[in-house]
């Protein structure tokens, strides 16, 4: 049974609801009430570049060192001829995106544009040597032999590469173009920044939060003078019936509109479509809000998620619930309604559970419509299973809980943030024996973040529900803009996309601290546990923040 469209997007607001009542309310404190823990949300491509498909293939070989086609790309260094893979010295690391060369350690690398290559007369270099015109003959020597046109040999540092014909062949049409090669939505005068909003619906009020804040975040920017003198220009792209509509939206504004980046695009439920839309125009993509982050294997590098998803949260519950019961080898049942996003979820947790040695892992799945609480809970406690995560909805854990209750059996429970509504009706017995991962906390908030948002709020007039939301959409706001700095006034997709993967604990302010890498798109990659107090009706923290590794 597939995820209905409704489900994941309603699966994403209760999540966004529930965390709502984490933030910009006060430290994270033992006694924080379930009514001030989730009521506030309540009450407060091709045509766009211009290259060609083999220009886009020899592209990633110039800037990457891999080939499209995964076939091996290796280079040789210094008169010892060392192997090591191409993707170690791509050609940009030393020439450059843009191909004139970067000085370092008193190597100065030829500028490799065609221009420069190609001028029609005899060239003297600056080591007094002359040579005549490249050819395409000539360039492919020089990568792969390290001579010149004259035949002299180039310079010790220049690695020599060897990858298959085809693969060369895409090299050199996309080295016609470097230094002509420019992205979108990026001018002398701005920066062209699109979001995805739903606008009709349960979920519009959420799409008017993403607009609100997005809007004003990005207003504060441009009057303090932009980013290099370039103002923020915000384009607004709506979701649709289907993921593929959506997808079509997507694709159809990102060329129209000429959209340089996506920031706190509403992804839920059209995951996989943007994240691949987004990889076949190299579009970053920062901050989308989602429960199911695309982290699979080959990572598409051009998005970074903000917080962890519901894989991962679940990833934080075996490891908190692995340290809590050491010793217990019992194992533990995995409940599950049978859908495609809870199957990425059970497999992240046999995983995880074969790293911890959690013990034996009992799986059962159910189909919601037919979901009996009493006979299932005749069934599991029979078990002897004294730990169980439950990926169903919060009525259906506490209904289950219910008829546990009656049979005198009360294991320990855990939930992800997004199964935790009406979770305050489980009976008694259950006390400080329900866990749930949340992704982010009151703690993550700094005093100059909360300042900084309540002003904003203030001045604009932001609005007082989804909360969650718009922290998250001004989080991410704050890391693309943190982004463009680092990269400078000569920024592209690519320099912004090398310049995220070196963020390292990054501060929002607003949000978890944010890291990124090479191999890793899930910026606080984690989650924080907290328990129940029933008598009380309070939420408790049950842990700092949980690693998953």
């Amino acid at each position: 049974m597939r995820l209905s469209r409704t489900t994941k997007l309603r699966a994403a607001a209760i999540c966004l609801t529930l965390v709502a009542g984490l933030l910009v309310a006060r430290p994270f404190t033992r006694g924080v009430t379930a009514q001030a823990f989730l009521a506030q949300e309540a009450t407060a491509p091709t045509a766009a570049t211009g290259l060609t498909p083999q220009e886009k293939r020899g592209k990633q070989i110039y800037v990457q060192g891999t080939t499209a086609a995964g076939r091996e790309v290796l280079a040789y260094v210094g008169d010892a001829s060392i192997e090591v893979p191409g993707s170690t010295l791509p050609c940009a690391n030393c020439h450059g995106l843009d191909g004139q060369g970067k000085p370092e350690g008193g190597v100065i690398p030829t500028n490799i544009s065609w221009e420069a290559l190609t001028k029609p007369y005899e060239v003297t270099q600056l080591s007094g040597r002359k040579r005549p015109p490249y050819t395409e003959r000539a360039l492919e020597l020089a990568m792969t032999r390290g001579l010149d046109p004259a035949g002299n040999k180039l310079h010790v540092a220049m690695p020599r590469y060897q990858m298959a014909r085809e693969d060369m062949a895409d090299l050199v049409a996309y080295l016609k173009r470097v230094g002509q090669d420019r992205d979108p939505g990026l001018t002398e005068k701005s920066i062209t920044v699109g979001t995805i909003v739903p606008v009709k619906g349960e979920l519009a009020g959420v799409g008017q939060a993403i607009r609100a804040a997005l809007t004003a975040y990005f207003d504060e920017v441009n009057g303090r003078g932009g980013i290099y003198n370039r103002k923020v220009e915000l384009k607004f792209i709506e979701t649709a019936e289907t993921p593929a509509a959506t997808a079509a939206n997507l694709r159809r504004s990102l060329q129209d509109e000429q959209v340089f980046v996506l920031v706190s695009a509403f992804t839920a439920g059209a995951d996989r479509e943007i994240a691949a839309l987004a990889d076949e125009l190299g579009v970053p993509v920062i901050g989308p809000l989602t429960l199911s982050p695309q982290t699979g294997r080959p990572l598409n590098r051009h998005v970074f998620y903000l917080l962890s998803g519901m894989e991962e949260q679940a990833r934080a519950l075996v490891n908190y619930a692995s340290q809590k019961a050491q010793g217990d080898k019992a194992g533990v049942l995995v409940v599950y309604p049978e859908n495609e996003l809870n199957a990425g979820v059970v497999a992240a947790v046999k995983d995880q559970c074969q790293k911890n040695a959690c013990g034996p892992i009992e799986t059962h799945g159910y189909q919601r419509a037919q979901f009996d609480a009493q006979a299932l809970a005749g069934k599991f406690s029979k078990t002897g299973k004294q730990l169980v995560l439950f990926l169903g909805a919060g009525e259906e854990a506490v209904a289950l809980m219910k008829e546990a209750d009656k049979l005198n059996w009360s294991p320990v429970v855990y939930l992800t943030g997004a199964g935790g509504s009406g979770i305050m009706e489980a009976p008694l017995s259950f006390s400080r024996k329900i866990y749930l991962a949340f992704p982010t906390a009151p703690v993550d908030q700094t005093a100059d973040g909360v300042r900084e948002f309540r002003a904003l709020a203030a001045k604009y007039g932001l609005p007082r529900t989804h909360l969650a939301t718009q922290l998250s959409a001004q989080g991410a706001g704050k890391i693309l803009v943190e982004g463009l700095k680092r990269a400078g006034r000569d920024v592209s997709r690519e320099k912004l996309i090398e310049t995220l993967e070196g963020l390292d604990q990054f501060v929002t302010g607003l949000t978890p601290a944010v890291t990124y890498g090479p191999n890793r798109r899930i910026g606080a990659l984690g989650a924080y546990v907290v328990t129940i107090d029933l008598e009380k009706k309070e939420f408790v923290p049950a842990s700092d923040w949980v690693n998953v590794n």
